[in-house]
């Protein structure tokens, strides 16, 4: 049975409608037809079991017959990734990997040395298109939820406020903080926030920033990973070590409520 993804649709009730690129997906290039089973999820931990029952020109209905919440093994790893911005079309790589791997949050920020720049007018075109991929990315790789993905002016306001019980900044020009000892003497995190620096790599007054934010810059010994690299690996050494990646906890559905 297939899975989709229909972020911004509202799945609590009878039907369903699909309209737009998935409908485009499902109609032409699944080519389902009527009586088709299908679940639908909302990219938020909940999905729908339903059949289509009506194929339009540009829009298909499908009525819900169970409706479940899916939930972790108590309470999973809560993964921040921080992006520098990076040249041409990096991002969309790191969004689609690291969705993969299971991130819940994806803060793009203009780093001093990032070479694009994004005009104010411009911003909001750009995350809707990095949330597509997000989506895509999560549908592809049967994720039960989609990450959200937030556009920071700077190092400032993408590290602002953050509560994670773990910070780790990756830092080009840190010589004695190894990540395997940071990890060593870490408490089992729960929410863990990771900086990564574009192309260019950090300022000094950039780290001093990000240490004073409670982030603790770590290097990676001799190896040199770019830019679009560093996150992506980062981020599947901690969702081995504390999340679900291998022998860790899975997501399981709760028992589905059958609709009357």
């Amino acid at each position: 049975m297939r899975r989709f993804i229909v972020t911004g649709l509202d799945l609590s009730g009878k039907n369903v409608v699909v309209r737009g690129d998935l409908f485009r997906h499902m109609a032409r290039s699944l080519r389902l037809k009527i009586d088709t089973e299908v679940i639908l999820a909302d990219g938020k931990e909940a999905e729908c079991t339903g059949v289509i029952t009506a194929m339009g020109r540009d829009s298909l209905t499908v009525t819900i017959s169970e409706r479940r919440q899916i939930r972790g093994d108590g309470d999973g790893l809560w993964l921040t990734l921080c992006q520098g911005l990076p040249k041409g079309d990096k991002m969309e790589l790191i969004l689609q990997k690291s969705t993969e791997l299971g991130v819940s949050e994806v803060v793009p920020f203009l780093a001093e040395r990032s070479v694009p720049r994004i005009s104010p007018e411009r911003e909001q075109e750009r995350l809707r298109r990095w949330q597509r991929v997000a989506e895509e990315a999560a549908r592809q790789a049967g994720c039960p939820a989609v990450p959200r993905v937030q556009l920071a002016r700077g190092l400032t306001e993408a590290v602002r406020g953050t509560d994670h019980d773990l910070k780790l900044l990756l830092w080009e020009d840190e010589r004695t903080t190894t990540l395997a000892g940071v990890l060593a003497a870490a408490q089992t995190p729960k929410r863990i926030a990771v900086v990564v620096g574009p192309e260019g790599g950090f300022t000094a007054a950039e780290a001093a920033e990000a240490r004073e934010a409670g982030f603790v810059p770590v290097t990676l010994g001799r190896r040199i990973l770019r830019t679009e690299t560093a996150g992506i690996a980062l981020v599947a050494i901690l969702q081995y070590l504390y999340g679900d990646l291998g022998s860790g906890p899975h997501p399981r559905p709760a028992p589905a409520q059958p609709i009357p």
